[in-house]
C-alpha cells in the first residue's frame, strides 16, 4: 500500500514539474515570435557599435562684415573705439569695418572609406571653414565638393592617410510606417547622441518639389541636422533635416529626407560637382474632377500643361491642354510625381510621353534638357479686338495698351483682361480674381468678349456640365473649370 503511494505520489510531481517546463517553453517562445514579429531590439548598443564611427559632427566659421558704425552712434564708448580702429589702419586707407566669426554645428556621416561626407546643404551654406569631429575625437578639415539646395544636401570630403569607418545607403522604400529607426547626430552641440524611435509615416512632403520625406518620433533636435536615420541593419534610410516645433526642441515629429532621394543627389554630385536633373519644359497643374470631365478624362489623373515655353516639349509638339499620363514607361497620377519623375531622368535621354489630347491618347519623343538650365519663352501673339462686357460673373475686356501697361504684360500678351469678379459668383470661388488675363476658353484662344461668349454656347450646346478656361496670373498659367449654368 504504501508502496503504491508513493508511485503514485513521484508520478504525479514528475507530471507536474513537466507540465510547468511545457508552459515555461511556450510561455518563452510566445515572447521570442512576439519580439520577432515586431522587430524590436533588446537594445540598440550593438548599433551604436557598429556605426558610430561613420558619425561625425561639424563646426562651420564664416566670416561676416559688419557695418563701420554701429546702431548707437555718437555713443562715447563706440567714438573711442572707431578710433582706435582708425589709428591701426595703414596711412591713407579707409577704415575697414569689424569682421566677425561665426560659428554653426551640425551633424553627418561618412559614405566611403576615402572620406566622402553627407550633411545638410544648410548646415554648411556660406561656410568659409569646415571642421569635422570623427567619435575618436580626431579631427580633420573639410571641403566641400558641391551642394543641392533643392533637396538640402551636400557633399564634403576630407583627406585621411587611413581608410575611415563607413555606413552604406539602404534602401527607404522598404521602410514602412511603424518600423524601428535611430537617429544619431550632435543635437544643441552637446557632442555624440543617441535616439530612437519608429518611422511616423512616409513620403511626407515640406515645400520642395523634390521632397520624399520620411517622419520619425525619435528626437531630432537642432545640431541633428545632416546625421543618419538609420534602419536596424545599420543602413542609412534617412538624412534628418528638419523637425516640427512650436518651441524650437523636439516634440516627436522629425523629418529626414529618404535614402533614395539622397544616393542620387550624391552621385551627381560626386560626378559632376553639382546636380543635372532632367527637364521636360513645361507647366503644369493637378487635375481635379471638374477638370477632368471638361477635357473629357474618365476621371482626375495625370499632368494638365497650361503652358509650354521653348523647350524640349514644345519642340516634341506637346500642347497647352494636354494631360500628360506616362513618362518614359511610368505612370503619372498628379504634378508632383511628373516632377520628381522628370527630375531623376537623366538629361539628354529621350523619352517617350504620352498625353491625352482631344479625346485620343497620343505618343511624343522627347529629348530631355536640364533643368538647371531652363530659361522659359515667351507666348505667341494674338489679334487684338477692343471689347468688353460681364460673362459669368466676370466683368473682361480685350487687352489694350492701356491695359497691358496695368497689368505688367508684354506686347504679346493675348486674352482677355479680367477688370472685376462678381464675389457670389462660381468664377470667384474657383480663385478668378481681377488682373487675371483668360487666354482660352473652351480649349480655344479668345480675344474678345463675342469669342468668350460664343465658346460657353458651343459648350451648352454639346451638353458639358463645365467651362474650361486656361487663366495666367504674372508668369503662372493655370485651368479653371466653372460649372455651366442652363442659358
Amino acid at each position: 500500500m504504501n508502496t503504491d503511494t508513493n508511485l503514485h505520489g513521484s508520478m504525479g510531481a514528475a507530471y507536474r514539474a513537466l507540465t510547468a517546463l511545457v508552459l515555461g517553453l511556450a510561455m518563452l517562445l510566445s515572447t521570442a515570435m512576439t519580439a520577432a514579429a515586431q522587430g524590436r531590439p533588446d537594445s540598440f548598443a550593438d548599433l551604436v557599435d557598429q556605426v558610430s564611427g561613420a558619425v561625425v559632427n561639424i563646426t562651420t566659421n564664416t566670416s561676416v562684415a559688419t557695418g563701420a558704425r554701429g546702431p548707437n552712434s555718437g555713443n562715447p564708448l563706440e567714438d573711442f573705439f572707431e578710433e582706435f580702429r582708425r589709428r591701426g589702419a595703414p596711412e591713407g586707407a579707409p577704415p575697414q569695418p569689424p569682421v566677425r566669426r561665426g560659428s554653426a554645428l551640425g551633424s553627418g556621416f561618412v559614405i566611403s572609406e576615402d572620406g566622402y561626407i553627407v550633411t545638410n546643404n544648410h548646415v554648411i551654406e556660406n561656410a568659409d571653414e569646415i571642421l569635422i569631429e570623427f567619435f575618436s575625437g580626431d579631427e580633420l578639415p573639410a571641403e566641400l565638393v558641391g551642394t543641392d539646395p533643392n533637396t538640402d544636401i551636400a557633399l564634403l570630403k576630407v583627406e585621411s592617410e587611413e581608410p575611415l569607418p563607413f555606413v552604406p545607403f539602404g534602401d527607404s522604400t522598404a521602410m514602412r510606417t511603424g518600423d524601428w529607426v535611430m537617429a544619431m547626430g550632435n543635437p544643441l552641440g552637446q557632442g555624440f547622441s543617441v535616439s530612437a524611435g519608429i518611422v511616423s509615416s512616409v513620403g511626407r512632403e515640406l515645400s520642395g518639389a523634390y521632397d520624399d520625406y520620411i517622419q520619425t518620433d525619435a528626437a531630432i533636435n537642432r545640431g541633428n541636422s545632416g546625421g543618419p536615420l538609420f534602419n536596424l541593419e545599420g543602413q542609412v534610410i534617412g538624412v534628418n533635416t528638419a523637425i516640427l516645433s512650436p518651441t524650437g526642441g523636439s516634440i516627436g515629429i522629425g523629418f529626414a529626407m529618404s535614402s533614395n532621394v539622397v544616393t542620387r543627389v550624391v552621385d551627381q554630385l560626386q560626378e559632376f560637382g553639382e546636380t543635372r536633373r532632367g527637364w521636360l519644359g513645361v507647366r503644369i497643374q493637378d487635375v481635379d474632377a471638374e477638370l477632368a470631365d471638361a477635357l473629357g478624362l474618365e476621371r482626375a489623373r495625370g499632368a494638365l500643361v497650361t503652358d509650354v515655353p521653348d523647350g524640349p516639349a514644345k519642340a516634341a509638339g506637346i500642347e497647352p491642354r494636354d494631360v500628360i499620363l506616362t513618362f518614359d514607361g511610368t505612370e503619372v497620377e498628379d504634378t508632383r510625381e511628373l516632377v520628381r519623375t522628370v527630375g531623376n531622368a537623366p538629361v539628354d535621354k529621350a523619352v517617350r510621353v504620352v498625353v491625352f489630347r482631344d479625346g485620343e491618347t497620343q505618343t511624343m519623343l522627347v529629348t530631355l534638357g536640364r533643368r538647371e538650365d531652363a530659361e522659359s519663352g515667351t507666348p505667341a501673339s494674338a489679334p487684338e479686338e477692343t471689347s468688353e462686357g460681364d460673362v459669368m460673373g466676370l466683368t473682361v475686356s480685350s487687352l489694350t495698351e492701356e491695359l497691358r501697361a496695368q497689368l505688367g504684360l508684354g506686347e504679346n500678351a493675348r486674352g482677355l483682361a479680367v477688370t472685376d469678379v462678381d464675389p457670389n459668383s462660381d468664377a470667384y470661388e474657383k480663385g478668378l480674381r481681377a488682373g487675371d488675363v483668360i487666354e482660352e476658353a473652351g480649349q480655344v484662344a479668345v480675344s474678345s468678349v463675342a469669342d468668350f461668349e460664343e465658346r460657353i454656347e458651343a459648350a451648352r450646346d454639346a451638353g458639358q456640365k463645365s467651362f474650361l478656361l486656361l487663366v495666367r496670373r504674372g508668369e503662372d498659367a493655370r485651368f479653371v473649370a466653372l460649372p455651366l449654368a442652363e442659358g
